[in-house]
């Protein structure tokens, strides 16, 4: 299964790495592929300071953390992704949260599933009618329960 995974869900798990989050994200042999753009490694530079104090962890050690969870994401160039896709991202996030434009226009480029946080983002979209979110839940359950592993084959 293919899942974007968007700004504070990175964040999460950088600063727990012992949560369901960064369980899900740091799965050996997992089915699932984590995508992202750009803009998430724009964002973990511009928030380190604030990573740092959140975390307690020095330099070093959120440099290794961080160096962990995005190993484990594939970072895709928003420019690959096409005008008409964008546009259709950019209406659904137009009225919610606009910064969230890209994780929308790669979770319908890649055909996949978009994982957030943001209850807003969650709201909006599902008033929408937008169907291409994942919770928390849902992707643990497929980490943790074997017989859920047909449930990734099929999304």
């Amino acid at each position: 299964m293919r899942v974007v995974v968007d700004t504070n869900i990175v964040f999460s798990a950088i600063l727990n790495t012992n949560s369901r989050i960064s369980k899900i994200i740091l799965q050996p042999k997992s089915l699932l592929n984590f995508y992202s753009t750009e803009q998430l490694e724009d964002e973990l530079a511009e928030h380190w300071n604030k990573l740092k104090n959140i975390s307690k962890y020095s330099d070093i050690e959120l440099h290794k953390v961080v160096k962990i969870v995005t190993s484990k994401i594939r970072f895709i160039n928003v420019g690959l992704i096409s005008r008409s896709l964008f546009r259709k991202a950019e209406e659904l996030a137009r009225d919610i949260d606009v910064d969230d434009t890209e994780f929308i226009a790669l979770t319908e480029h890649i055909r996949g599933k978009l994982w957030t946080g943001d209850k807003r983002l969650i709201k909006g979209l599902k008033t929408k009618k937008w169907q291409k979110l994942i919770s928390t839940d849902e992707l643990y359950e497929i980490v943790t329960v074997p017989h859920s592993r047909s449930f990734a084959a099929k999304h």
